[in-house]
């Protein structure tokens, strides 16, 4: 007796765009060249190098000093952009003003904006004779070649990840269930924190997941602004390429695998953390 066809499992969906086989090809074909490959490349090199050799290139102190700040520095940037990205996406869903529409232009800025051009304009800033420096200088807050100024770096290239990933799920946030909760006597901080937050919150990890990718590997920005100094304002990509200058493969090998364990580590830990919250609150990115 044959099972009725809609009982089936049907294995090809229908879809405006024909031809899923030589798609799926495609796709499986171009992540593999761009994404696959080359990651792949760098683990057999990596796992070529032996052990006892990578673990003593990993354990070298400059590789240490330079990965911590790397991180560190991302986590950081990644997180205060969840807090005034959040902060400029409300105002420019929830208010209108005059500039309104410049503003928001003006987040995408560090997209198009070449990184070396935004170290540049950031150095001039907030070096002790710049704008803002030579106000914070006496204050006792040096930005300029110190690990403050890769965080100010890495937060200003990575902002736009959080606003724009955030943006379109408040703008379909409905009203009513706000204006619901304080019919029932919640105060406004209860209405964001039991309302708003909750549906929000995927969109914030995905921002924040995508603003720590950025920050970990950015480079043309922060070398102009962190002035490079071993062990204290020297980031992990330019020690990638400070051992390839010095035909030091090996160790530039070990420092990029080092990177991709720890990124593709933090990355799967927000992914976790992000599908647990869709599963509580009941609500997607």
């Amino acid at each position: 007796m044959s099972m009725p066809a809609a009982v089936l499992p049907r294995l090809k969906q229908q879809s405006v765009v024909p031809g899923f086989g030589p798609a799926l090809g495609f796709t499986l074909f171009y992540l593999s060249i761009v994404v696959l490959i080359p990651l792949g490349a760098l683990a057999l090199r990596a796992a070529g190098l032996g052990w006892s050799d990578f673990w003593q290139l990993a354990t070298d102190p400059r590789t240490l000093a330079a990965l911590r700040l790397s991180f560190l520095a991302s986590l950081g940037a990644a997180s205060i952009n969840v807090v005034f990205g959040l902060l400029l996406a409300w105002v420019l869903v929830r208010y209108d003003f005059p500039g309104r529409r410049l503003v928001d232009a003006v987040i995408d800025l560090p997209f198009a904006l070449p990184t070396a051009v935004a170290g540049i304009a950031l150095t001039s800033l907030y070096a002790p004779n710049g704008w803002v420096g030579q106000v914070l200088t006496p204050l006792g807050f040096k930005v300029a070649y110190t690990p403050l100024g890769v965080i100010v770096a890495l937060t200003f290239v990575s902002l736009p990840f959080v606003v724009r990933t955030v943006q379109p799920v408040l703008q379909d946030l409905d009203r009513d269930v706000e204006e619901a909760a304080a019919t029932l006597g919640a105060t406004r901080r209860h209405t964001f924190l039991r309302v708003v937050l909750p549906a929000l919150l995927p969109a914030l990890l995905t921002g924040y997941a995508l603003a720590l990718a950025r920050a970990v590997g950015e480079y043309g920005s922060v070398i102009f602004i962190a002035g490079n100094i071993p062990y204290v304002s020297e980031i992990a990509p330019l020690l990638i390429v400070i051992r390839l200058e010095e035909f030091n493969y090996a160790a530039a090998t070990a420092v990029a695998a080092l990177m991709l364990g720890v990124s593709f580590t933090m990355l799967l830990i927000i992914n976790l953390i992000q599908a647990w919250s869709r599963r509580r609150f009941g609500h997607g990115a």
